[in-house]
């Protein structure tokens, strides 16, 4: 099972708008359910010169081969140069300069010559942003003056896990199409060919997606069980000892932006316990509902929901240049307050 029969829902909306074409569109939904992969697979099938009758890429035509190879004359990836060194996407420059995590207004001003010449064999050109919040707001305002006069034949295609974080002006600009998370039992029978054994506890543990399901099992998987270990403790944590191995793994990580996943999964975990002093079944970490119903009975709803609230902030300053120890320490002082002692 492929992406597309994954999202077969979706692949139909993105299909009626073949026929007609806006200058932009916006693909928004949850991380890890395949935006990119259905964007990219969209995106083929546009510069594709022979495309199936399901309206799919070809796969063997001249332009796809281009597309392949990464130099097809009429596609633009915009990505941060961090996720295209994870991806492979580029080449080692031997420098020492830490990957952006960020799309820079370079890269949305190299467009100009691609976007003022004419197309390769009179087809459509595309340019796709991945993952458009990752825009600062001058990359956002550069790229804003290309979708505010639009080129004929030309087609924009942000992706984004967090719309909300794109400028107005942008997303009022663009098509929107949301990709909902998909029928579980389509997606657990998309886990099981991909090789994933219990196929429903980690499409659980990854809140529907599919994906990110698949991503527990390397590396991420590392990350996920060293914060856990240390926030099942409870009134037994030691904020500096958790603060400490969790900094060890976070230093160790080759993926992007470790501190901010950390984050999203502690929300995820905390998410499950304020569930838990509810008397509410869990969404995520249902393999750990007696920990998480034992941990809820020595706190509260009301401090947990104020913490909740509070990891709203770490997670936007773990986006800045910090001292990851530090802020792995107040995060870990704030958790342990959460727990009664007697």
């Amino acid at each position: 099972m492929n992406i597309i029969d994954l999202h077969s829902e979706v692949w139909a909306q993105l299909g009626a708008r073949r026929a007609q074409l806006p200058h932009a569109l916006l693909i928004s939904g949850q991380r890890g359910i395949g935006k990119f992969d259905l964007a990219r697979r969209f995106a083929e099938s546009l510069l594709c010169e022979n495309t199936t009758a399901a309206s799919q890429a070809c796969g063997i035509c001249p332009a796809c081969g281009w597309l392949a190879q990464g130099n097809h004359p009429d596609f633009r990836l915009l990505q941060p140069t961090a996720l295209a060194e994870e991806d492979g996407d580029v080449e080692e420059s031997g420098s020492k300069k830490k990957p952006s995590q960020q799309i820079t207004i370079d890269q949305v001003r190299a467009l100009d010559d691609f976007l003022h010449v004419g197309t390769h064999r009179q087809g459509a050109r595309v340019i796709l942003i991945y993952p458009a919040e990752a825009m600062n707001r001058s990359t956002a305002n550069s790229l804003l003056k290309s979708l505010e006069e639009p080129i004929a034949s030309t087609l924009f295609i942000l992706v984004s896990s967090e719309a909300e974080r794109l400028l107005p002006t942008i997303r009022s600009r663009c098509q929107s199409l949301t990709v909902a998370q998909p029928v579980r039992s389509r997606a657990e029978e998309w886990l099981r060919q991909a090789g994933v054994s219990d196929a429903a506890h980690w499409l659980a543990l990854a809140g529907g997606s599919p994906l990110l399901a698949v991503e527990l099992g390397s590396e991420e998987r590392v990350l996920l069980d060293a914060l856990i270990a240390e926030m099942s403790r409870g009134s037994k944590l030691d904020p500096l000892a958790a603060a400490a191995a969790v900094d060890r793994v976070v230093k160790a990580e080759k993926r992007p932006a470790p501190l901010k996943r950390m984050i999203e999964w502690s929300q995820k975990w905390l998410f499950d316990l304020t569930l838990a002093s509810e008397g509410l079944p869990l969404r995520y970490f249902i393999s750990q509902a007696q920990l998480l119903q034992r941990l809820a009975k020595s706190t509260d709803t009301a401090k947990l929901l104020a913490f909740n609230r509070k990891t709203i902030q770490y997670k936007m300053q773990c986006e800045q240049p910090l001292n990851s120890r530090l802020f792995l320490e107040d995060y870990f002082l704030s958790y342990a307050a959460l727990f009664r002692t007697s």
